[in-house]
């Protein structure tokens, strides 16, 4: 016989490239938009995330609240602006979070 091995070719289910798996990771990454109401620590800013929930026997809609700690490396954020997080590794025992962008800049009087 032939001395010539042949070799079939398979794709293997779940490995991916690179670049697909960097894009899968970074639509995994949860963001959050929410208003900062405090810029008063050095780097990080406190953000009040508001998400409307329907009760599940009245049916009204609550507005429930929870506030992050979120890195701001340039202190570039002020009390009141709108503003996108997305989640990251922890930075300090509180901050898990880092601001990725302005929404909507506070409205001065």
């Amino acid at each position: 016989m032939n001395d010539e091995s042949v070799v079939i070719e398979s794709p293997i289910v779940g490995i991916s490239d690179d670049a697909d798996e960097g894009a899968k990771s970074a639509s995994l990454q949860r963001a959050l938009v929410g208003r900062v109401v405090s810029n008063k620590m050095n780097k990080t800013v406190t953000v009040l995330v508001e998400r409307r929930v329907k009760h599940p026997l009245y049916g009204k809609f609550m507005v429930r609240s929870r506030k992050y700690h979120a890195h701001d490396e340039t202190n570039q954020y002020n009390e009141g602006d709108m503003v996108e997080i997305a989640e990251t590794r922890p930075i300090s025992r509180t901050k898990a979070w880092r601001v990725t962008r302005l929404v909507e800049a506070a409205r001065v009087i």
